[in-house]
């Protein structure tokens, strides 16, 4: 039977009715006090040798994603270890340059997955679903562009644990996530949750790495060129993002393909 791409994904890496966190050899709560006690790039060392092929890094060449991707380079097999980017087709020019300047200043082994609408004919068919000042458009944009390609990513590479960037003082939601979570199937881990603004800028000062261009125009988040902005007297931060109807997009939200997004 064939699935419809605008309503369904493949499964994660689960068995049917069971947790992936019934199929694991390590204590969860255990694990993330360990975490907790390390620095970010053992955090990664630790989910590459506990996960191996399994284990994955996602980036989306954002205002801050120099910093976890400078700290994989720590990694012996660093070149072995999938870096997913979901390009949604709509990313600011400035974004695709500064993607590319890192994917070879690190050598990354990128790999690049996108929806199987393309923006035309997504807007075609559901119009521009960024200008309806309606959330519940905004989350089919979501799930077109964003979640559903990233499923498809984590299921053909095998993903059993992936890392992100995502800080806790970036938004309410993220203020309730774990250093390892179970999201949709998979475990999530967040080698940065506890870092600041300040850390990630002193981490990027130190080791000299490029900024993002967006940054140097007042940008402390960047996405989709039509749902950012620069921060500014009645918004800062992830309030900029999606004409403050939505801090997330979904992504790192624990619903499955639509639930809870």
């Amino acid at each position: 039977m064939t699935e419809d791409p605008l309503t369904n994904s493949p499964p994660g890496n689960t068995c049917e009715g069971m947790p992936l966190s019934a199929m694991i050899d390590f204590n969860i709560e255990e694990t993330r006090t360990h975490l907790e006690a390390l620095k970010p790039s053992e955090r990664l060392s630790w989910a590459r040798n506990q996960f191996g092929d399994g284990f994955a890094v996602t980036t989306s060449f954002g205002i801050q994603s120099a910093v976890l991707l400078h700290m994989l380079q720590s990694l012996e097999d660093r070149e072995k270890i999938p870096v997913i980017w979901v390009d949604t087709g709509y990313l600011p020019q400035e974004t695709y340059l500064y993607a590319d300047d890192l994917i070879k200043k690190f050598s990354l082994n990128i790999q690049v997955f996108q929806s199987p609408i393309s923006p035309a004919r997504m807007e075609a068919i559901n119009g521009r679903l960024w200008e309806t000042n309606s959330v519940k458009d905004l989350e089919k944009y979501h799930l077109i562009r964003k979640v559903q390609p990233l499923e498809t990513a984590l299921n053909n590479l095998n993903v059993k644990c992936w890392a992100s960037g995502v800080r806790g003082s970036q938004t309410n939601q993220r203020r309730s996530m774990s250093w390892l979570d179970e999201i949709r199937g998979r475990f999530s881990l967040r080698p940065l949750l506890d870092w600041t603004p300040k850390d990630v800028f002193y981490y990027m000062e130190k080791h000299q790495l490029p900024q993002h261009p967006l940054f140097q125009k007042g940008y402390s988040t960047v996405g989709d060129w039509h749902s950012s902005g620069p921060d500014g007297a009645d918004a800062k931060g992830r309030d900029t993002r999606f004409g403050g109807l939505k801090q997330e997009c979904g992504i790192h939200m624990p619903g499955l393909m639509g639930d809870g997004i």
